[in-house]
């Protein structure tokens, strides 16, 4: 039984090991490469095509160079102000989360940084479970270490959802403003990087009072913004 169980574990271990090398290897692939698609990405599809089939998914890569330097600043302004700082994960920024969850009793912040919301994004359901934070800071690790802070960015501009349907920069620039990604003004830019916590919700509330004072606070925020 003890050489059974042994053999068992051996076999677990050996799975994880693989299963973690691929990982690294598509980062790797990913450092000069654009992902087609990402997990998050698929998740959303599938979901769309349920409620809402033959609505399309909208998303054009475009390169870093041609993405508004205003909504580089924007979105580390309002997702991860050390972001050049940091190694993937901003302990001062989780502390703080923590301290204004505790006080309001229920979750209304988070800490995770964009390098963290990139391994979420890329290969992460969106489950909650122990095993998933564990590989999310895994995955954070191996993103920080392959990867330029530039390229984490750019990645993640390219990936995130911004709306119903609506994936990156570019197909956010012309669904909410009809412009492209490197046309995008400093209130524009704003306003996309106000909307990422939930972009399905803006979408259809484009005018909520609040989203534009979030808005205004993050277009204060962008002139120390830090960008690679």
């Amino acid at each position: 039984m003890f050489r059974l169980l042994a053999r068992l574990a051996g076999v677990a271990v050996a799975c994880l090991v693989a299963y973690e090398a691929s990982i690294y290897a598509r980062i790797g692939w990913w450092t000069t490469h654009n992902p087609s698609t990402t997990a998050f990405i698929e998740i959303r599809r599938a979901i769309l095509a349920e409620d809402r089939p033959g609505l399309p998914i909208r998303q054009t890569w475009v390169p870093y160079s041609r993405i508004s330097p205003a909504l580089k600043r924007a979105v580390v302004a309002a997702e991860d102000a050390r972001f050049l700082d940091h190694e993937g994960f901003d302990w001062e920024g989780i502390q703080k989360a923590l301290e204004k969850n505790l006080k309001r009793g229920r979750i209304v912040a988070g800490g995770s940084t964009i390098s963290q919301q990139l391994a979420k994004n890329l290969f992460l359901s969106g489950s909650r479970t122990p095993w998933r934070k564990a590989e999310e800071a895994l995955i954070t690790l191996m993103l920080e270490r392959t990867m330029s802070k530039q390229r984490i960015l750019e990645i993640y501009l390219n990936v995130i959802e911004w709306g119903v349907g609506v994936f990156g920069a570019e197909a956010a620039a012309r669904h909410y403003y009809h412009v492209s990604a490197g046309q995008l003004s400093a209130g524009q830019a704003a306003k996309l990087a106000a909307m990422i916590p939930n972009p399905s919700f803006y979408d259809v509330n484009r005018n909520a009072p609040h989203l534009a004072r979030k808005a205004g606070l993050i277009l204060v925020r962008m002139e120390s913004a830090d960008i690679p």
